[in-house]
């Protein structure tokens, strides 16, 4: 199981999604969890006649009250960590969102698991493009939490999305502390005919049978522009806990860019999605 945890603590946002469920995912694994919370300063500091020393000044004033509100934060979480009794740590950043970025994914690099709240689709903050740089970046998996999440963490039926590609292995190697504990397995696959030969779903589904592992198996056709929502209709219709999925894109001139499945999840999911790139 996993036994090294980070959960990323947003500011512009609710911070109890992310706590609750990687607070109780601590528990239930017996791991470490280290919060790292983000204050972000604003690099548009208007001029001011008295010149260097004032814009010094005012962007002095802008990291520290990024750094109150993400100390702010961790205050939430430390009350709930010392309730909840787990081993952890926390630690309060400020900085420019590119500050912010290159350090959060670089600590990200160390841990088992990342755990990120999805974005606020109705808010455009730097919280909302945090998750989506480390899932490019950390060179490990991610939990995302939707922003609507409550209660405790579970990952009693998973569902596996898997279109035989180098992401969905990766994804699905990097789940395997959680798929080799739940109690029912749903590989989904969209358009068979599309998924190399050598690694079909029926394949998969003997390669988990190897592991002693049962799973089921969900075959549909759908257009592309489709997919997403039919995979969340299919969570629905088995109770899934949890999702693991490729995490498609590419980073380019520092904008990220992801495909369309992956992009409609970040915006609209509604169950916990273990994504890897």
């Amino acid at each position: 199981m996993f036994k090294d945890l980070l959960v990323h603590i947003p500011t512009e946002r609710s911070p109890r999604p992310a706590i609750d469920a990687s607070v109780s995912l601590a528990m239930t694994a017996g791991a470490r969890l280290d919060a790292i919370s983000t204050g972000y300063a604003s690099t548009n500091v208007p001029f001011v006649a008295e010149g260097g020393a004032a814009i010094a000044s005012s962007l002095q004033f802008e990291y520290e009250r990024a750094l109150e509100r993400a100390d702010a934060a961790l205050q939430v979480f430390d009350a709930e960590a010392k309730n909840a009794k787990i081993t952890y740590g926390k630690c309060a950043l400020s900085g420019t969102i590119a500050d912010i970025r290159s350090r959060v994914a670089a600590a990200a690099r160390l841990y088992d698991l990342t755990i990120v709240s999805q974005g606020d689709p109705d808010r455009e903050t730097f919280d909302n493009q945090l998750p989506q740089h480390i899932l490019l970046q950390a060179g490990g998996p991610l939990l995302f939490i939707p922003y609507t999440f409550q209660g405790a963490f579970k990952a009693s039926r998973i569902g596996i999305c898997w279109d035989g590609s180098r992401l969905a292995a990766r994804a699905l190697r990097d789940a395997m502390p959680f798929i080799t504990r739940a109690d029912a397995l749903t590989v989904i696959t969209f358009n068979e005919s599309e998924v190399p030969a050598d690694a079909s779903p029926d394949r998969l589904v003997k390669h988990l049978a190897r592991k002693g592992l049962t799973a089921k198996t969900v075959l549909l056709q759908s257009d592309r522009g489709n997919v997403q929502s039919s995979i969340l209709s299919i969570a629905a219709d088995e109770s899934l806990d949890l999702l693991v999925m490729g995490g498609y894109g590419h980073s380019r001139l520092q904008e990220t860019v992801f495909g369309g499945v992956t992009r409609q999840m970040f915006r609209s999911m509604t169950l916990p999605v273990l994504m890897s790139h």
